[in-house]
């Protein structure tokens, strides 16, 4: 596997960072974020795709919405 770093998180404080990856083997997207614990977001989530037991919803903050963009069009971010 070759995963390819997109960016992280423009507002981190360098620890603990949501980031984006792809695998440049399969073109999936990796996600690096705060894992949603609270029930409601998680019901809400669970209701229209049941969340299997090795599967996690996390939360990436909408300042990284360009990096995510940037991972969908198969381009690299600049390095932060």
């Amino acid at each position: 596997m070759k995963l390819r770093f997109i960016g992280i998180d423009p507002g981190t404080n360098g620890g603990n960072c949501p980031s984006v990856w792809v695998d440049d083997e399969t073109g999936d997207f990796l996600f690096q974020g705060w894992e949603v614990t609270d029930g409601v977001a998680l019901s809400e989530v669970s209701s229209r795709s049941p969340i299997a037991g090795h599967e996690r919803v996390v939360r990436l903050p909408a300042r990284m919405r360009e990096i995510i963009q940037e991972a969908c069009s198969g381009g690299a971010a600049d390095l932060q």
